[in-house]
């Protein structure tokens, strides 16, 4: 495998929502999951709880996840957002949709497509793994962002590695799933999941690439004598 520098990584990786079956070796599995665990928190204090799930353990998951939802079994997820997305940032959620849709071929108005679409979440795009980020419930935002950190590199470490993955919010619709499989203690909440395996190039919805704001919109600059200039 060619080597990879961090910014291509960082460049190249992208949310797959369509794997092959294939499960990835064990070693390499651990290597990644080894990398990662070199990510940095506040006071090293390493919050993150990672349960991955494969083989058997991870097809029953996935079944109950389905059957949940076409029960319209109500999600419960021990971390909530706090309120409706203002913008620029509704109109970005926005785009990102569209991008996806319009990759799979599926129009704004088409309800059903968008369901289907919805419930692959659920599905794991059929990657053969899946890790749910774990945290104890003493810990709040600081910590949380600590875990997203552990959650970056991973994922970086998998694109340099030659796997793919996609962060899942729907992973933490029913913790309490998560908490039964892995015989976790009720103290152990669920923040949110990443399927992973090997990337399936047929998937149209893997050719759905999004943008992002540009430097200056994010970032603010003051003091110094240097010209940053604009981007």
């Amino acid at each position: 495998m060619t080597e990879m520098s961090l910014e291509e990584a960082v460049r190249t990786r992208h949310s797959v929502r369509g794997f092959l079956p294939d499960p990835v070796p064990k070693a390499l599995m651990r290597r990644v999951f080894d990398i990662a665990r070199w990510t940095p928190s506040g006071t090293n204090v390493q919050p993150w709880r990672v349960c991955v799930a494969s083989g058997a353990v991870r097809d029953a998951m996935r079944e109950e996840f389905l059957r949940r939802v076409q029960a319209g079994v109500q999600a419960a997820p021990d971390h909530r957002d706090k309120g409706r997305l203002a913008e620029p940032f509704k109109s970005r959620r926005r785009a990102c949709a569209k991008v996806l849709y319009d990759a799979m071929g599926i129009e704004w108005e088409d309800k059903d497509g968008r369901a289907r679409a919805s419930l692959r979440n659920f599905e794991l795009f059929d990657a053969p793994h899946v890790a749910f980020f774990c945290m104890e419930d003493s810990f709040g935002g600081q910590s949380a962002a600590d875990v997203g950190m552990y959650t970056q590199t991973l994922m970086l470490a998998m694109t340099a590695n030659g796997l793919a993955s996609c962060a899942q919010g729907t992973m933490g619709h029913y913790p309490d799933l998560v908490r039964e499989t892995f015989d976790l203690p009720d103290n152990m909440t669920v923040l949110y999941g990443l399927s992973f395996g090997y990337e399936n190039p047929e998937v149209l919805a893997n050719q759905a690439r999004t943008a992002r704001a540009t430097l200056d919109e994010s970032v603010t600059f003051l003091g110094g004598d240097i010209d940053y200039g604009t981007q």
